[in-house]
Order: C-alpha cells, then sequence, then structure tokens
C-alpha cells in the first residue's frame, strides 16, 4: 500500500523541521548515490531519515511539479562537488528554457531536453523511483532505485541524477570504456530530472534513506538479521580496534620527515603535480603525484612521487583545499629558492579492515573500484580508507580490471582481516597515462 505524504504539517515534514533544526542542514546538500558496502549501522527500526522504513518499502508519495530534465556529459566517477555543480547547472538550464517559453509564449524544447511544467507524484521506495501524473497517473519516469547516482536539493528544487541506458549503437560506440587505461576518458550521459516541491529537503532525504533500507533489506534476503548487531556491540567492536594506517607510523618516524630546499630560476616552475591525499588521512595534505621530466623538483633528487607536502615557504598546506594549494606553489614561480616540508610515503597506500564477521558493515561505498563515501569512525576508516582513492588490491587480488559488480561482491563477502591497496584515483590515472600532467 502506498502512503502519500500530503502537504501540510505531515508527521514527515515535522520531524524533518525538526532534524534540520538540530542540526543545522544547509539549504543546498546532496549526496552522492554509489553502490554502498555497509555504509552505517543502525537497526531498520532505527535508520537515520525522516521516514518509516515500511513506507519506503512500500513506497510514498510526494507532491511537487516536474520542471523538466536535461541531459549532461560526466565522467564516469566524479567528486561529490563535480555532481553539485552539475545539478546548479541543469537548474540553469531549465529555468533558461523556461524563460524562452515565457518570451516566445510557445514551448521551444532543446535537443535531447524537455520542459513540461506538471503537476505530479514523485514515488519513492526502495526499489524505484517513479514520476506519474497528478490527474491521470500515467508512468513519465521510472529508475531503478539503483540507477540513481546522485540527489541535490537547491532551496525548494529537487535534482535527480540517472545513469542513462545506452541504446545499441551507443553501446558498441562505447565499448571502449570496458578497457580500464580509457575508462577516465570516456563521457558518460546522465539524465537529471527537475522538480520543485516545498518538501524538497524532504524528497532528498528520504530517497538517501532509501538506499539505506534497501539494504538491510537485502542483508535479510540473504539470511542475515539486522538487528543482531546493536549500535552498542557495533561501538564495542571499534573501542578494541586500533587505528592501522600508515600515516601513524610514517609520521611518527623522524627519519621520513624533511626539508627538501630546491633551487630553480626565477620564472620557473617548480614541475609536479599534486593530488589531495583523500578524505580519511590523518594528516590532510597534497600528495606529489608526479615530476617533470629535468625539472627543479625532479632535479633536485629529494622528490618522489607519493611525498606528502606538508609546508612550503614557511605557509602550511595541511587541511587546505587542492586549488588553494596549487595557488601557493604557482605564486612562488618567481622565487629562486623554495624549502618544502614533506614526509616520505609510498604513493600506494595500504589498508587494514578487521571485520570479525558479515554483520559488521564496512562503512565505504565504492563504484567502479574508486572509494566515494567513508564512515567517520567506523572500521573502514579505521583501516586506512580515504575518499577518493581507487583499490588497487585485496587480499593480494589485482581488482584494477575487474567489474564493478565483482569488486562489490569481494567487499561485501570478505571477513577476517581485509588487506587492500589503494592510491588517490588522481595518481592512479597519472600513472598509468590515462591523463596528461598539468605541472605546476
Amino acid at each position: 500500500m502506498r502512503k502519500k505524504a500530503n502537504k501540510g504539517k505531515s508527521r514527515f515534514r515535522q520531524k524533518m523541521a525538526e532534524q534540520l533544526e538540530q542540526n543545522g542542514t544547509s539549504t543546498s546538500s546532496g549526496f552522492l548515490a554509489a553502490t554502498p558496502i555497509y555504509p552505517v549501522c543502525w537497526t531498520v527500526n532505527a535508520l537515520p531519515g525522516p521516514c518509516d522504513p515500511d513506507d519506503l518499502i512500500d513506497g510514498i508519495i510526494f507532491a511537487a511539479n516536474y520542471l523538466g530534465s536535461t541531459q549532461l556529459l560526466s565522467e564516469k566517477t566524479p567528486s561529490k562537488s563535480i555532481r553539485m555543480i552539475q545539478a546548479q547547472e541543469a537548474v540553469s538550464r531549465i529555468k533558461v528554457i523556461g524563460e524562452r517559453v515565457q518570451l516566445k509564449g510557445k514551448a521551444q524544447v532543446l535537443e535531447n531536453e524537455s520542459q513540461p511544467v506538471i503537476e505530479a507524484d514523485l514515488f519513492i521506495s526502495t526499489k524505484t523511483i517513479k514520476v506519474l501524473k497528478n490527474d491521470c497517473q500515467e508512468t513519465m519516469m521510472n529508475h531503478p532505485l539503483q540507477a540513481i547516482s546522485y540527489i541535490a536539493d537547491i532551496g525548494n528544487t529537487v535534482v535527480l541524477m540517472a545513469r542513462r541506458r545506452l541504446s545499441q549503437p551507443e553501446s558498441q560506440e562505447n565499448a571502449e570504456a570496458s578497457d580500464p587505461s580509457q575508462e577516465s576518458k570516456c563521457q558518460y550521459k546522465m539524465i537529471c530530472y527537475v522538480f520543485e516541491s516545498e518538501d524538497a529537503q524532504l524528497i532528498a532525504q528520504s530517497i538517501g534513506q532509501s538506499f539505506s533500507v534497501a539494504y538491510q533489506e537485502f542483508l535479510r534476503a540473504n539470511g542475515f538479521n539486522p538487528e543482531d548487531l546493536s549500535q552498542k556491540e557495533y561501538s564495542d567492536l571499534l573501542s578494541t580496534q586500533d587505528m592501522y594506517n600508515d600515516d601513524l607510523v610514517h609520521f611518527s618516524k623522524s627519519e621520513n620527515c624533511k626539508d627538501v630546499f630546491i633551487e630553480k630560476s626565477k620564472g620557473e616552475i617548480l614541475g609536479v603535480v599534486i593530488v589531495e591525499s583523500g578524505w580519511g588521512s590523518i594528516l590532510p595534505t597534497v600528495i606529489i603525484a608526479n615530476m617533470m621530466h629535468a625539472g627543479p623538483a625532479e632535479r633536485s633528487g629529494r622528490l618522489n612521487i607519493g611525498d606528502q607536502i606538508m609546508s612550503i615557504n614557511g605557509t602550511s598546506l595541511v587541511g587546505l583545499p587542492l586549488s588553494t594549494c596549487q595557488t601557493i606553489i604557482k605564486g612562488l614561480k618567481n622565487q629562486s629558492q623554495m624549502k618544502l616540508n614533506v614526509v616520505r610515503c609510498p604513493p600506494v597506500t595500504t589498508v587494514l579492515i578487521k571485520r570479525p564477521d558479515l554483520r559488521y558493515q564496512l562503512g565505504f561505498s565504492v563504484q567502479n573500484g574508486i572509494i566515494c563515501s567513508l564512515m567517520r569512525g567506523g572500521i573502514a576508516e579505521r583501516g586506512g580508507i580515504r575518499v577518493g582513492h581507487r583499490i588497487i588490491e585485496i587480499n593480494s587480488q589485482s581488482v584494477v580490471a575487474m567489474p564493478h559488480e565483482k569488486i562489490v561482491h569481494i567487499l561485501s563477502n570478505a571477513v577476517g582481516e581485509i588487506n587492500m591497496k589503494t592510491m588517490p584515483a588522481a595518481m592512479y590515472r597519472l600513472l598509468t597515462a590515462q591523463e596528461q600532467p598539468i605541472y605546476i
């Protein structure tokens, strides 16, 4: 039986309002809907979100105005910030088309885009997301839940981004995408559906909760009772586990920390490519991912790929965004000498996750081998998992050319000590010549 979330002071909206007030939630938010590998640890009756889990299993309906859809080209696994930019671009496109319609007095539809303004019912369940015309209940859109890649609420606007199912000719045309060496160069088509509703945040939160409930139902279907593992049991496990992270070892040894002086000509670039160390690092900073042949950095003979830069000319880079670190380095172009404080680290990060049995959730999500999100304080973070890293090996088995579904299967069923090797995805693309380096 479908439960409808009516306008007015519904219990869903009241609960959401309380959560927003308590958490200080921004009016613009979103999340990646990548394949979760035990993303959170809650019983089915205590899953975070505005809805009763049983309602999401049956399906709930929200009233919304369907503003239209647009199609974007995207990398296969963009970051959350890029997805939010894409969502904002989709909203801008739809608004521009709407303004043209108003000015010309008739629909002016762009190729692969539509701009109907229709009162609709947005149906959300643990299996599917549907859009039905309010008057005749005709299905306008129907996607499996797992096809939704990103959900964003921007004010009273909701954007759903879904992977487009390619036609046969398109599938043949993009056959090279299965080659890992070409993966990052391929552009993938995403359909962005734009809605307007006073329940925008509630809709986004409900879809996010649907993923968690769907996972719990998956556990039950495979003979595991989520309620067998309480939050206390999970917390007790964490209290017995030490943090396993190469940073702890490397950063504690003075021989791994050093000052490097680089001599160069005024106007000459340092000659490095830097990438983020990844969210989850003990000290988040930037890593040297490549060095220009015969450039000042390589000429010094004292820097290596994988080294983490703590500071440069006395300015700390720890905790700064990648773009800010790049700007700081570019700003020293006219200096004849640079002092870098670095910590020597291998380019590959070693991960060790200790998981007693399948009841204990790993606490991260992965999409096509790249770690997309991480639960703070979970066993994955304690094991050294970092967001933005590409998984290279799992228990000594290479996964660089392995299909996404197989990687998920291996991780979902792994117990005991799970040994992994990862590296920043951007570094991996550079080292495998999938991207051309841009030196600074």
